[in-house]
């Protein structure tokens, strides 16, 4: 019998596929969804699917085992070959499928929802460019899934199950990213959220000369000391409260899958993504002189300005990693990052790795000297408002009324509308997934972004901000 009517489509999302367990996402739907995956790796790869080599691993949430179960079962029940590496980071999976040329991958994983929700991340392998993984869409595969019944017309044989341990590998393969012997002997305080990256994060340090602080280092999917996402308010409060409580040079705090990695200075403050990329940035152009360096269009001039004053080539991309990947693919990037606290890199398989980034920043302080709170004030150009998110009832009409105000200065339109003064400027956008325009805005003085966050407020007709 076919679920197939009984499948929320909300739960396929731009990136991934995200649902509360078992409400929205539950064994039956994954099913079909392990069958679907199957069907589009052999015909985009060309390649039956007996004959599919695929790694799978799963992070530490209730619905997770149950999903990745669920799915390893369908696999050996078509002849695939899996590859399985457990509990495991983002960090850890993207590694695996790159370094070792899998067709394709799935982790079970919500990213950074909260604990009641389940999912998966899948990838296959890049045909066009043998040094890259490719990110599967969650929309794509749910329109893959609509031209076919289940289960799938094909051949049922046995498949074979391996232990994969990749640490080691993924560990030597960070490592190489820095010059060790410039990092100096630290205070740090990481806070992994009961999260993924407590697995491998104390294997790092051990070969670090840093002091290391692991707050919630200890794996649980209930995430019981702060929310998943550092973003959230209040998740980094802890984190901060302990670097200021050991006089800590620098924190970290990831989200609980792993990939992202958010940085809190010696003050306690808490930096988001674009701007925590200031150390990386000149050890990476040490590195490569004159290299590209992507970043999103919501990011602070700062960003741009840093990347042109230290020779690099700033690349300006859509927001998303997907289209950060593209781009550092296109225009010849070595690294990418997000106002999210994503951070790619070409030599990781255009893929990101929050344990690299964190790496890359260390030694960065430690090559700079300076405390990172003045490193940091002084990179920091602009006043920039934290994204506001505005509930309308017609993006359309919205957008024409602000693109009819600013026709003037409008930059481009590649993402929602940016528009650019002398002394400010903003982006407005939609929601992929939300009636919402989001809302991104930057100005050299504080008294002007004041100025301009009113004035637009006053152009735009919505029912809540959140």
């Amino acid at each position: 019998m076919s679920y197939k009517e009984n499948l929320d489509a909300s739960i396929f999302k731009a990136y991934d596929i995200r649902g509360i367990y078992p409400k929205q996402i539950n064994e039956q739907m994954v099913n079909m969804i392990a069958q679907t995956y199957l069907k589009f790796l052999s015909e985009k790869l060309n390649k039956k699917i007996k004959n599919l080599n695929v790694v799978v691993c799963r992070d530490v949430r209730e619905s997770s085992e149950p999903i990745i179960n669920e799915v390893i079962k369908v696999f050996l029940q078509y002849g695939v070959s899996v590859d399985d590496l457990g509990l495991a980071s983002i960090n850890d999976y993207y590694f695996a499928v790159g370094k070792y040329k899998y067709d394709g991958g799935l982790m079970a994983t919500a990213s950074h929802n909260p604990p009641e929700y389940g999912g998966c991340k899948m990838t296959i392998k890049n045909t066009e460019y043998d040094d890259s993984i490719e990110f599967i869409s969650g929309k794509e595969l749910y329109q893959f899934l609509q031209n076919l019944d289940f289960p799938i017309d094909e051949e049922e044989v046995n498949g074979k199950l391996s232990k994969k341990d990749v640490f080691k590998d993924h560990i030597e393969h960070i490592f190489s990213f820095v010059d060790v012997e410039k990092i100096k002997p630290l205070k740090v305080v990481v806070d992994t959220g009961n999260g993924m990256n407590g697995l491998l994060m104390p294997k790092i340090f051990d070969r670090l000369p840093c002091e290391f602080t692991h707050l919630f280092a200890e794996l649980d999917g209930s995430f019981p000391n702060r929310a998943p996402n550092p973003l959230t308010d209040g998740a980094p409060d802890k984190l901060a409260k302990k670097i200021k409580e050991l006089g800590a040079d620098i924190g970290f705090i990831c989200d609980v899958d792993g990939d992202r990695i958010n940085v809190v200075d010696d003050k306690g403050r808490f930096f988001v993504g674009d701007m925590a990329m200031v150390p990386i940035i000149k050890v990476m152009l040490d590195k490569h002189p004159g290299a590209g360096i992507v970043y999103n269009l919501i990011s602070s001039h700062s960003v741009k300005d840093l990347v042109s004053n230290l020779g690099g080539k700033p690349i300006r991309s859509e927001v998303g990693y997907l289209n950060l990947a593209r781009h550092m693919r296109e225009e010849n990037g070595i690294m990418s990052g997000e106002v999210s606290a994503h951070y790619a890199f070409k030599d990781n398989y255009y893929a990101d790795n929050a344990f690299i980034a964190m790496l890359l920043t260390l030694q960065g302080l430690s090559e700079d000297g300076r405390k990172l709170s003045d490193i940091m004030d002084e990179a920091t150009l602009y006043h920039k408002l934290k994204e506001r998110n505005f509930v309308v009832d017609n993006i359309d009409l919205e957008l024409d009324k602000i693109r009819e105000n600013y026709k003037d200065n409008i930059l481009d339109e590649i993402d929602g509308i940016t528009v650019e003064f002398d002394n400010w400027w903003f982006n407005l956008r939609p929601s992929n997934t939300e009636p919402l325009l989001r809302l991104n805005i930057e100005a050299k003085e504080k008294k002007v972004l004041d100025e301009k966050v009113e004035e637009l407020m006053g152009l735009i007709d919505y029912k809540e901000i959140k």
